[in-house]
């Protein structure tokens, strides 16, 4: 795989000012040569439900169709009592039914998450990671890349300003380009 690759990030928040967006917006600045970090705004899709899943609204269809045209995926996530926000499980849930349409396998992943709490979101990281089994997604395991006290590492226009911080998320994707030329393209 020696063509320009192609990350889709999703940040796990609806939030106008989100340190998640504002870290996926910094990681676009950061991406090695020859790739390109498209954003998917979750806002819009509404609630899973069973009964829609063979006829998805539009939405989802769109969410479905940049997941498979990405070669790997970049999720931003808070952590909302000590796990994902309802936002992102929502749109992982739409985006794997019906069973045996997941959009997500065999999509090699990366995850990250800002927080103004010290830990940086790491109990939602983790969980994240159980939920990538089911899901048949491969996650790079290092760095990882949990930004605590969010908000002494973002200026108030949102943009990230910790240089320890852009070096680990400038790794995370060198990472994440490396491991998708390694296991090859995912299934479409």
């Amino acid at each position: 795989m020696s063509e320009p690759i192609r990350i889709l990030g999703i940040a796990g928040s609806l939030r106008a000012q989100s340190y998640n967006l504002a870290a996926l917006r910094a990681a676009q600045k950061l991406v090695p040569a020859g790739v390109t970090l498209e954003l998917f705004p979750l806002g819009g899709i509404p609630p899973y439900n069973q009964d829609e899943e063979r006829k998805p609204p539009q939405r989802v269809v769109d969410l479905k169709t940049r997941i498979r045209n990405a070669d790997g995926i970049l999720l931003a996530t808070p952590e909302y009592n000590y796990s994902i926000p309802g936002v992102l499980k929502n749109a992982i849930d739409w985006a794997s039914r019906p069973y045996g349409d997941s959009a997500w396998a065999g999509k090699p992943a990366a995850i990250m998450g800002a927080s103004i709490g010290a830990i940086g979101t790491a109990r939602a990281q983790y969980h994240l990671r159980q939920t990538f089994v089911f899901l048949n997604m491969f996650p790079i395991n290092q760095p990882e890349v949990m930004i605590g006290n969010a908000a002494e590492r973002f200026d108030s226009a949102g943009n990230l300003k910790d240089e320890t911080t852009k070096k680990l998320i400038s790794q995370l994707l060198t990472n994440l380009v490396e491991w998708t030329r390694r296991i090859g393209a995912a299934p479409r």
